[in-house]
């Protein structure tokens, strides 16, 4: 089991969702928002590739990271596994 699957699990407290919370709470998490769904139409990877990624992260990262953090920690990921990113290229923003 991954440290993403709680499907079940109870505890974690209410969810609140309100109509006024932004779609993104700041600029960056629509870059890499746009980025992933241009990335996902030319093909480069996968949606199913991108959702795996963000679950392989170690439990500690993906824990300590927020929603759209893991997503640019997984374009990376994806990118330099197919070699268009290169490996010394930063890791975080």
């Amino acid at each position: 089991m991954r440290v993403n699957d709680v499907g079940g699990m109870e505890g974690f407290g209410a969810l609140s969702v309100s109509e006024s919370d932004p779609p993104f709470h700041a600029d960056w998490e629509a870059h890499v928002h746009a980025l992933v769904s241009a990335l996902v139409r030319r093909g480069v990877f996968a949606l199913d590739e991108f959702r795996d990624t963000i679950e392989r992260m170690p439990p500690t990262d993906y824990l300590e990271t927020s929603y759209y953090e893991r997503w640019f920690r997984a374009t990376t990921t994806l990118l330099r596994e197919r070699g268009l990113l290169s490996a010394d290229a930063p890791a975080d923003g």
